[in-house]
């Protein structure tokens, strides 16, 4: 019965053909989908991770609510402690006016150790001009923050806090311009060394820790700190610090169920079609195979097998293109041109503009949704036809 299935589907290579085209676009289009919406997770994870925030932040609760000086850290000593001999560095951050003799900004500064950054952080190593913080005195921005102060490196600039100490100021030379490609570092970020922070702000200690953790494994090791932490601290790890766009990945994951389901059905109901008008114009030809001794549920399970084999080879012409396409994704920055204009737009969600598409072998399961959809509707429209064969009127009857 399979060999005669697959004979009928190679006696009509155009229809065949056309029919797995479709089943094999399908397939493409749900691979893309779900690789993109994993690559979208992941550079936002990276880019709060690295660049943002950390992959775990430690701070007071209320911190987390008002990032500001006035919230900061108390008992350094236990939240450290807490910490234990993870790689860790003390940040202080706080709001700040950016004053160069053309322009001033308002700007997210923070205060750094700037030899621990450069081990847990990603940012001093996106210096484009100059260099990285070396001691007091210095100071490194986004180049995009730096275009709007018109100002360049070797340059000096006022630095301006109201906090816990009151008006303060502070003049600043810029040694080093960063090109993170993370809209929400290279156009609001400033950094300085944490010495300066503390004498601007007046806290003598550090707005938060960060602390390093493994990818992946980030929101345990929030929580295997966050059980040592004295009463009124948290750890948080990069992703529960992640702001509005979080909302629209995961509403993007809801949606992936039913764009699947829709994909599935689109190519069934292809599938289905080609092969209804197929059947019924063999309906003669079925009639004499019936003729010929070949039961009623065995030819209508000939035609559900030519259903599932035209779907089988467009899956896997499907996987095959597609699995290709995502590896080239995985190695070439194919969606960051769209993720910059994103950034352009949208700045603050802290998108990062290197996104590489993921490769996964659990894609396979959905895809497969394809071919089970195909063979459902096969059982449940053309087999049904083909079932209820009335012989005397299928051998006189006429296309």
């Amino acid at each position: 019965m399979a060999r005669l299935a697959l004979k009928n589907l190679l006696r009509h290579p155009t229809r065949t053909l056309l029919v797995a085209l479709v089943v094999a676009y399908v397939v493409v289009a749900n691979l893309f989908y779900l690789s993109v919406m994993d690559a979208y997770e992941e550079s936002v994870r990276y880019a709060y991770a690295r660049f943002i925030a950390a992959p775990v932040v430690v701070a007071r609760t209320e911190w987390f609510e008002d990032p500001a000086p006035e919230h900061g850290i108390e008992d350094l000593e236990a939240v450290r402690a807490a910490v234990g001999d993870r790689l860790h560095t003390l940040r202080l951050g706080f709001s700040a006016l950016a004053e160069s003799p053309y322009q001033s900004e308002g700007v997210e500064a923070t205060g750094v150790e700037p030899e621990a950054e450069r081990r847990l952080s990603r940012v001093p190593g996106r210096v484009e001009k100059g260099r990285w913080l070396e001691g007091p005195g210095e100071v490194v921005l986004g180049h995009e923050l730096a275009k709007r102060l018109d100002v360049r490196v070797g340059e000096r600039l006022v630095l301006s806090a109201a906090h816990l100490a009151g008006p303060r100021s502070a003049g600043l030379r810029v040694v080093g311009l960063l090109r993170a490609r993370v809209g929400a570092v290279d156009r609001y970020r400033l950094y300085l060394h944490l010495e300066d922070a503390r004498r601007l702000t007046g806290l003598a200690t550090a707005t938060h820790l960060a602390v390093d953790a493994p990818r992946g494994r980030e929101a345990r090791v929030a929580g295997e700190i966050a059980a040592r932490l004295p009463p009124g601290y948290a750890a948080r790890d990069a992703w529960a610090l992640v702001g509005p766009v979080k909302t629209d990945i995961e509403l993007g994951r809801a949606l992936a169920r039913f764009y699947n389901l829709f994909l599935a059905l689109l190519s069934a109901l292809a599938v289905t079609s080609t092969l209804y008008v197929s059947v019924r114009e063999r309906t003669r030809e079925l009639g004499v195979i019936a003729a010929l001794g070949l039961d009623p549920a065995r030819l209508a399970g000939m035609v559900v097998l030519e259903g599932v084999f035209a779907s089988l080879i467009g899956w896997t012409a499907g996987l095959l293109f597609g699995y290709g396409l995502l590896y080239y994704g995985s190695q070439h920055n194919l969606l960051g041109p769209i993720f910059a204009l994103s950034n352009q737009i949208w700045p603050e969600a802290g998108l990062f503009e290197e996104v590489y598409l993921v490769v996964r072998a659990g894609y396979l399961g959905p895809t497969a949704s394809v071919v089970a959809a195909a063979a459902l509707l096969a059982l449940l429209f053309p087999a049904r036809y083909v079932y209820a064969l009335d012989l005397p009127r299928a051998l006189r009857f006429e296309v």
